[in-house]
């Protein structure tokens, strides 16, 4: 366990559900439009989680297709950190029930609630626990099913939120291997909590009634606010990255950000005089779907040949905390 190793990529994969909210849904059943929505966020659709699945269910078909792509089994991994805040219940773990359903060894298995930055919080443990030597491979995933956690009367939030899955598998890398993951940044602001929120189901304020009566069980936002400390917290992690490895923005091949809103993405890029062709835009087929939105929009990148091995990526978050973070590597 003594010795310093490197983490790199071995396998990717998602997972989004069949069922498509779009845009011209929620015309029907909110005071909004198409128009409106795009141009405020970019999104046009995005996907629902059917009756009777749970957040392990779209983690399981993510982490299978992270499997294949590694080729591995999985008798194979050592860990499995999952990022969520729509988790199957309060307890157990989204976590355990996805090594059963996996049919994993007996390994270390928990949640992890960064919000939107859940993916990014993962893959820097999961990164740190390949260092030490402790663990091989490690299976992170970043899963939701936010749309039962929004009110689709109110219009500030119900046009934000999908649901979907991705997964990473994380491998010690080969002596020499270049295609590692060079560093990862966290940070939190807990003075910004208030801005994104879900207020009621928590011991402050226990599932009751009186919840249910006032909303309290669906997210609440304060999107302006959001906006200006995301575009912050984001350029400063990107930053922070950067100066770390000694790396100029047009060494890299492509920024891959949490899908929040089309236009944060565009500010952050901005900050950085980085050209959005180099910046990875998903959002429009899947809305936020927090900590998943990271691995989906790598995966379609990869999937459609915009990212390859070998290219040098960014990933950049922020989330409900405020949580916030970023990681540089090679693909």
């Amino acid at each position: 366990m003594a010795g310093q190793y490197r983490s790199r990529v071995s396998g990717i994969g998602s997972y989004l559900p069949e069922k498509v909210l779009t845009n011209h849904d929620l015309e029907k059943m909110v005071e909004t439009s198409d128009q409106w929505i795009i141009e405020r966020t970019g999104i046009e659709r995005r996907h629902i989680t059917p009756e009777g699945q749970a957040t392990s269910d779209l983690a399981l078909e993510a982490s299978r297709r992270a499997l294949a792509d590694s080729k591995l089994n999985p008798e194979d991994i050592d860990m499995i950190i999952v990022g969520t805040v729509t988790s199957d219940r309060q307890m157990p773990s989204t976590a355990c029930y996805l090594q059963s359903k996996l049919g994993c060894r007996n390994i270390v298995s928990f949640d992890l609630n960064a919000a939107c930055s859940g993916f990014i919080y993962g893959l820097s443990i999961a990164d740190q626990f390949i260092r030490t030597g402790m663990y091989k491979n490690i299976l992170v995933v970043g899963a939701e099913v936010l749309h039962r956690f929004v009110n689709y009367k109110d219009r500030e939030t119900c046009i934000l939120f999908g649901d979907g899955a991705g997964a990473w598998i994380l491998s010690r890398a080969n002596e020499g291997d270049n295609q590692v993951i060079h560093s990862s940044h966290m940070h939190a602001d807990g003075n910004l909590a208030e801005l994104l929120t879900l207020p009621g189901g928590g011991s402050l304020v226990p599932p009751s009634q009186a919840v249910l009566d006032s909303n309290m069980q669906y997210v609440s936002m304060k999107g302006r606010e959001i906006f200006k400390n995301a575009v912050r917290a984001m350029a400063q992690c990107c930053q922070e990255a950067l100066e770390a490895n000694n790396t100029a923005p047009e060494q890299v091949d492509w920024i891959v950000p949490h899908q929040a809103n089309k236009r944060i993405i565009e500010a952050v890029a901005d900050q950085f005089k980085f050209p959005m062709e180099k910046v990875i835009v998903y959002l429009q087929e899947t809305g936020n779907t927090s900590s998943a939105s990271i691995p989906l929009a790598f995966d379609w990148a990869v999937q459609t040949g915009k990212i390859k091995r070998g290219q040098t990526i960014l990933l950049t978050a922020f989330g409900a905390g405020l949580t916030s973070g970023s990681i540089l590597l090679r693909y």
